[in-house]
C-alpha cells in the first residue's frame, strides 16, 4: 500500500476502482525539411487536415459548446498563416510545421499570470493533437469505449478526450499534468468525476488494474490499500455522496445570513459556455467577465460587431447581472498579433488600463460594444488596474463619449450604466474613499491585490507560502476597502481566489462584503457557508 499527498483538486469526490492507464498515441512529427517543390504539396496537406478537424469539431460543437472555443483556433488565419510560412519559407515537412506552430501559440497562453488563461494552451494543443493525427493517420484511443468501471490515470487528458467520458464508468480521474482551471477539469466538474491533475509521475507508480482509492477534496490517493483502508474509502465514497445531494438541495436557496443579509453569489467566467454552466449553481450574477479570452481566442483585435455578439449572447443568458472587465492584457499576457515590449518587471508594467487609455480607438471599440449590449441586459463595466481618481475619470469619459455617439447613431444602450473599478493595488486601498466618491461599484481583486501587498511573485514556487490573502495586511486592506465603499453608499464585491474560498466566508461576511464572484465549481460550498 503507498499513499500519495495532491496539492491540486479539480473535481471534488471520492473514488474506489481499477486503474485504466490511457497512454496516448505519439503525435511527435515524422520526417523534417523539405525540397522546394515540396512546399505545395505539404500545403495542400495541411489544408485537407484543417477541413477535416474543422467538420469534427462542427460535430463535437453541437453537443458541447466547449467546442466552439476550440473551432474557432482550428480556423483562425494565423494558424494557417503561421504553417505555411513555415513550410515556404522554412521548408519544414507539414508535420513539423503543424507542431511548431501550435507549440508557438500554446507558449504565448503559458506565459500569462492569469491561470484560467495558462490553461488555454491544453486547447491549442488539443487541436494540434487532432491536426497530427490525420496527418499521421492515427486512430486516438476512445475513452468512451471503455465497459468497466475505472479511475483514469494520464499524463494529461484534452477536451476531446474528457467529454467521452461515461460518469457511470469512469469513477475518477488521475493526470500528471494539467490546471484546475482547464477544461479538462471543467468538463470533469459537470459530470462530477472526482480529479486530481498535476500528480507529477503518478503513472510510473501505477499498473493496468491495481486497485486506487482517491479522495479529490482532501487531495490524497491511496494505491493497492490494505482491508482496513479499503472499508474506510467505501464509507468516505457513501458520505461524499450524501454531501453532495445536500449541497445541491441548498442551490434553491437564496444566500441570505442569519441576521438576514442577502449576499449575492456570482461566478467568474471568460465566455457563454462558462455561464451556461454556472447557471446550473443558481447563481446571481456574472461578478467578473474576461473579456480578454475574446481578444486572444482571435488573429486580429476583434471588431465591434464581433464583440457585441459575444456580450448581447452573454446579457441575455444572466439578465440579473453581468459585471465586464475591460480589457486585462499586456506585460506578462501577450497576443498573437500584437508586439509588447519585454519589460523587467511585467506585473508593474504597461499592461491593463494602462494599454486601453494609451489606445483609445481600440478601448472605445470595446466601450462601443459593451455599451450596445447594456440594452439585452443588466449590464456593468469595471476597469482594472486603476491607481489614480485621474484613470478612473479618463475611463468614464470615453464610456461617455462613446454613449454620445450611440445616441447620435440611434444605438440603444442603458444610459445609467454602473461603471466601477477593480480594487488590486496598494494606491487603490488608500485612496478608497476617494474612489468610492466617483466609482459605482468596487470589486476586490485579492490575486493582485495579495501580490501587491506582501511583494510576493505567486508565480515563484519558492516564496509559494508567503502568499497568503489571510495575512493581517491584506485582511486589513479588504475591510479598508469595503468601509470606504459603504460609507459613500456603494456596493463592494470580490472576485478574486479569496471569495470562492469556504474559509475566508465568515471573515469576509463580517468585514461587510456584498458579492462574492468565484468559478462554478465554489459556489455551493460558499453557499453553505454565507446560510450557517
Amino acid at each position: 500500500m503507498e499513499r500519495i499527498d495532491v496539492e491540486k483538486t479539480a473535481s471534488r469526490g471520492v473514488a474506489v476502482a481499477p486503474v485504466y492507464k490511457y497512454l496516448e498515441p505519439d503525435f511527435s512529427p515524422d520526417g523534417g525539411l523539405i525540397a522546394a517543390d515540396q512546399a505545395g504539396t505539404e500545403c495542400e496537406k495541411f489544408s485537407k487536415a484543417k477541413e477535416a478537424v474543422q467538420k469534427e469539431l462542427e460535430l463535437l460543437a453541437k453537443e458541447n459548446p466547449i467546442f466552439a472555443a476550440h473551432l474557432e483556433i482550428a480556423g483562425d488565419f494565423t494558424l494557417k498563416e503561421g504553417v505555411e510560412a513555415r513550410i515556404t519559407g522554412e521548408r519544414m515537412n507539414v508535420q513539423l510545421a503543424v507542431h511548431n506552430t501550435i507549440e508557438e501559440f500554446a507558449a504565448i497562453f503559458e506565459m500569462m499570470d492569469d491561470e484560467y488563461m495558462r490553461e488555454r494552451a491544453a486547447d491549442v494543443r488539443d487541436i494540434g493533437k487532432r491536426l497530427m493525427a490525420v496527418l499521421k493517420g492515427i486512430q486516438r484511443p476512445d475513452l468512451g469505449n471503455i465497459k468497466e468501471e475505472v479511475i483514469v490515470a494520464a499524463r494529461d487528458l484534452y477536451p476531446s478526450d474528457t467529454v467521452k467520458l461515461r460518469p457511470e464508468i469512469v469513477k475518477g480521474i488521475i493526470t500528471e499534468e494539467g490546471g484546475v482551471t482547464s477544461h479538462v477539469s471543467i468538463i470533469a466538474k459537470s459530470l462530477n468525476i472526482p480529479t486530481l491533475v498535476g500528480v507529477s509521475g503518478i503513472l510510473r507508480k501505477l499498473t493496468d488494474g491495481s486497485l486506487v482509492c482517491m479522495d479529490a477534496g482532501d487531495g490524497v490517493i491511496v494505491v493497492d490499500p490494505d482491508g482496513e483502508t479499503l472499508a474506510g474509502y467505501q464509507q468516505k465514497k457513501e458520505a461524499y455522496e450524501s454531501e453532495r445531494a445536500r449541497l445541491k438541495a441548498l442551490r434553491q436557496q437564496a444566500a441570505v445570513t442569519k441576521d438576514g443579509k442577502r449576499i449575492a453569489l456570482c461566478a467568474n467566467v471568460g465566455n457563454a459556455e462558462d455561464i451556461r454552466r454556472a447557471l446550473e449553481m443558481n447563481i446571481d450574477g456574472v461578478g467578473l467577465f474576461r473579456s480578454e479570452l475574446l481578444y486572444m481566442e482571435n488573429d486580429h483585435f476583434p471588431t465591434e460587431e464581433e464583440q457585441f455578439a459575444v456580450y448581447k449572447e452573454a446579457a441575455e443568458l444572466i439578465p440579473p447581472e453581468l459585471t465586464i472587465r475591460t480589457l486585462d492584457i499586456g506585460g506578462d499576457k501577450g497576443l498573437p498579433y500584437f508586439s509588447f515590449d519585454e519589460e523587467e518587471n511585467p506585473f508593474l508594467g504597461w499592461r491593463a488600463i494602462r494599454v486601453s487609455l494609451d489606445m483609445k480607438d481600440m478601448f472605445k471599440t470595446q466601450l462601443r460594444a459593451i455599451l450596445r449590449a447594456s440594452a439585452f441586459g443588466h449590464v456593468r463595466i469595471m476597469f482594472p488596474m486603476i491607481i489614480s481618481p485621474e484613470e478612473l475619470r479618463e475611463a468614464r469619459a470615453l464610456a461617455e463619449e462613446c454613449k454620445r455617439e450611440l445616441a447620435a447613431e440611434g444605438i440603444a444602450f442603458d444610459e445609467a450604466i454602473p461603471m466601477g473599478m477593480m480594487m488590486e493595488t496598494p494606491a487603490s486601498v488608500l485612496l478608497a474613499e476617494e474612489f468610492a466618491e466617483e466609482a459605482d461599484f468596487f470589486s476586490i481583486g485579492t490575486n493582485d491585490l495579495t501580490q501587491y501587498l506582501l511583494a510576493v511573485d505567486r508565480g515563484n514556487r519558492r516564496i509559494a507560502d508567503r502568499y497568503d490573502y489571510f495575512h493581517p495586511a491584506v485582511v486589513k486592506a479588504v475591510g479598508q476597502i469595503i468601509a470606504a465603499g459603504h460609507k459613500k453608499g456603494i456596493k463592494v464585491g470580490m472576485c478574486g481566489e479569496m471569495a470562492g474560498d469556504p474559509r475566508a466566508v465568515k471573515l469576509l461576511l463580517e468585514l461587510g462584503l456584498d458579492e462574492f464572484s468565484m468559478s462554478a465549481g465554489s459556489v455551493d460550498y460558499v453557499r453553505e457557508q454565507i446560510l450557517k
